[in-house]
């Protein structure tokens, strides 16, 4: 790797490029290629295909005959690996639901959150010369707890026309519910508009590489959601004289072999630190069976020198990388200056390849730099959070009168009819049964001057139970 010392804040921005295809080009193809899918459907998909991976390709679905046959291809060792990473990433996506509660912010008026699913989501595997079945558990599971009715899976087939057993496999154990035979621009175009075989999808989930991310952002334009942009994999270590150089070259290596477009980045504060890890990749490079695709990506990587450890972690939050390892001496110390990153690795023996597969946590990142405002894949990614409020004749006369004053001021006519009609409605309602006495809100209004005035706000908040509680079941029903 090219190494840079003690660079100026003027020169980040050029050492923080990715590698790029270029934009326009990139978009031209695409938008291409949409306009094909949107007016041909299956034709125009088997079309491509066929072009960029099994010039044979007769039919898009994969047959439940051979998803029920792939699991007797996966070895017992791989199936056994499978399920441990498949109960750790359910433990810890589980661990993020949460219990719906509900706050009164005023008296007579309650406010509350619910989930619920996202129907039918499409989840793209990146197949080819690494089939990365690790990605249906880590998008198929968090997917199943949040109650995805239909989950469509779309990965490419190898120059032979088959896919991976163990994709399949984990497509069959994690509640898939359509396979497809199709990747790159036209697996996510297919999802995008629908066809005759494959269904459009309500959010579109996963990782690829250039093309696959620049297709999902164009998807957005069609009224499709898609997680974040995930391309190219990246990786940047932090590493002081406390770490160990053959553990941060393996690191490096293990995303540099992801595809020549991938990028590792070495911060360190000390010169003998990046000497000997530099010194390890070319030990370690030879006997990795990917070692040419792992060069190509070597040539856009870069070691950098910074005075400080404080600099190394300024100029990651300027990168914004999908991985972060801290091979320091105090990495949680550390870690509280970090900002904008996918998910972070701490400590000397916490390996990416880890978060990769089995710790639990997600491997859907967001990559480019949009970590600086996007979070990876969780639970919340498969749901939308629907707010809820309910409120009495007591609660529109406590806010009533704001409402007003705020619609007319916007010269919102109707909005503020809305309310007044039932101020006049509750009012009349409660003199009739107070014998002439009303609440005074939180403006001052007081249609009798009464001296009457309703209970204090609660701050406490309840947990509700969508399911039983009568209050939610029954939303007409006054609180």
């Amino acid at each position: 790797m090219k190494t840079t010392s003690n660079p100026s804040e003027s020169k980040w921005k050029k050492l923080a490029e990715r590698p790029m295809i270029k934009q326009r080009k990139l978009m031209d193809t695409v938008e291409k290629m949409f306009y094909d899918i949107h007016r041909k459907g299956d034709k125009a998909v088997l079309g491509y295909s066929r072009k960029f991976d099994f010039a044979a390709q007769e039919t898009l679905a994969v047959g439940q005959e051979i998803i029920d046959q792939a699991a007797e291809l996966v070895p017992e060792r791989l199936k056994q690996a499978i399920a441990l990473a498949a109960k750790n990433i359910e433990t810890f996506h589980r661990a993020q639901q949460e219990e719906a509660r509900k706050v009164e912010t005023a008296p007579g008026v309650v406010c509350w959150r619910e989930a619920r699913p996202i129907e039918r989501v499409g989840i793209y595997v990146p197949g080819g010369t690494a089939p990365l079945f690790s990605t249906v558990l880590m998008l198929a599971i968090p997917a199943k707890i949040a109650g995805c009715s239909e989950i469509v899976l779309c990965t490419p087939p190898n120059e032979k026309g088959e896919i991976h057993p163990a994709i399949l496999y984990a497509a069959q154990m994690t509640g898939v519910t359509r396979v497809f035979a199709v990747g790159g621009i036209q697996a996510i175009g297919a999802m995008t508009f629908g066809t005759e075989s494959i269904p459009k999808v309500d959010k579109i989930f996963g990782p690829g590489n250039q093309y696959v991310m620049a297709a999902k952002r164009s998807a957005q334009f069609y009224g499709v959601a898609i997680d974040m942009p995930a391309g190219p994999s990246e990786v940047l270590v932090i590493a002081d004289p406390t770490c160990n150089p053959a553990f941060v070259a393996a690191d490096l290596l293990s995303q540099a072999e992801h595809g020549p477009d991938s990028q590792v980045i070495l911060l360190s504060n000390s010169k003998q630190v990046i000497k000997q890890v530099n010194k390890e990749i070319d030990l370690q490079l030879p006997n990795l069976p990917r070692q040419e695709v792992a060069a190509k990506a070597l040539k856009n990587s870069k070691a950098i020198l910074f005075q400080d450890l404080d600099e190394c972690v300024a100029f990651s939050n300027f990168y914004a990388p999908e991985h972060l390892i801290l091979a320091t001496e105090n990495p949680v110390l550390v870690s509280r200056d970090v900002m904008n990153v996918g998910s972070v690795f701490l400590g000397n023996w916490s390996c990416e390849s880890a978060g990769d597969y089995a710790s639990g946590t997600n491997h859907t990142l967001p990559t480019s730099g949009y970590a600086k405002a996007y979070s990876g894949v969780s639970l919340d990614s498969f749901i939308k959070k629907i707010t809820f409020q309910q409120l009495s004749e007591e609660g529109i006369l406590r806010i009533g009168n704001a409402i007003e004053i705020m619609a007319e001021t916007e010269q919102l006519d109707a909005h503020k009819n809305a309310v007044t009609l039932r101020l006049g409605a509750a009012t009349a309602r409660h003199l009739t049964s107070v014998g002439g006495t009303a609440y005074e809100d939180n403006t001052g209004r007081n249609p009798e001057n009464s001296a009457t005035t309703a209970p204090e706000s609660s701050t406490e908040t309840e947990t509700i139970n969508p399911e039983t509680d009568t209050e939610t079941a029954q939303p007409n029903e006054e609180l």
